[in-house]
């Protein structure tokens, strides 16, 4: 794991600590091990810094694609016995689509330019302690599902 290679003279800061800051960033942004641990030294380990660092600076994100990641997305729709996507994972390609729409529309945004302009109130949220815990179980929660849909 990456963090084991990182200078702990942070201060007080513990291994678990920043453990526990690196796997919150991930789960926030869906970064890779590499680029949350570049993102959070950037910001001097400051969670809400890093992930303002990770969207608003692209030399930070990851630049390059990842097989494995792509497997993944179509390993979610591709028919179990057949190695394409066949009507089921169309349905559950459209489905999620559908939930991604309204969760655009809960948040008022119908166009690339309204989302931009929406982040800076998205990451205000992060900072309250209450609305972040929120997000965050929401976000565990999705992932769970998530695993369990593309184990099975």
């Amino acid at each position: 794991m990456l963090l084991k290679k990182v200078d702990l003279s942070l201060g007080r800061r513990t291994y678990s600590s920043l453990f526990s800051l690196h796997q919150r960033f991930i789960a926030i942004t869906g970064a890779s091990e590499r680029v949350a641990l570049q993102a959070l030294k950037v910001s001097d380990w400051y969670l809400e810094g890093a992930i303002d660092v990770f969207y608003s600076q692209p030399r930070v994100q990851q630049t390059s694609t990842d097989s494995r990641h792509l497997e993944k997305l179509y390993n979610r729709y591709r028919d179990p016995y057949a190695d394409m996507i066949l009507a089921d994972g169309i349905n559950t390609l459209c489905n999620d689509l559908m939930e991604f729409i309204g969760g655009l529309q809960s948040l008022g945004i119908d166009m690339l330019e309204r989302f931009c302009e929406r982040l800076p109130y998205i990451r205000s949220e992060l900072s309250d302690n209450q609305k972040f815990k929120e997000i965050f179980g929401v976000i565990a929660l999705f992932r769970i599902q998530s695993l369990k849909i593309v184990k099975s």
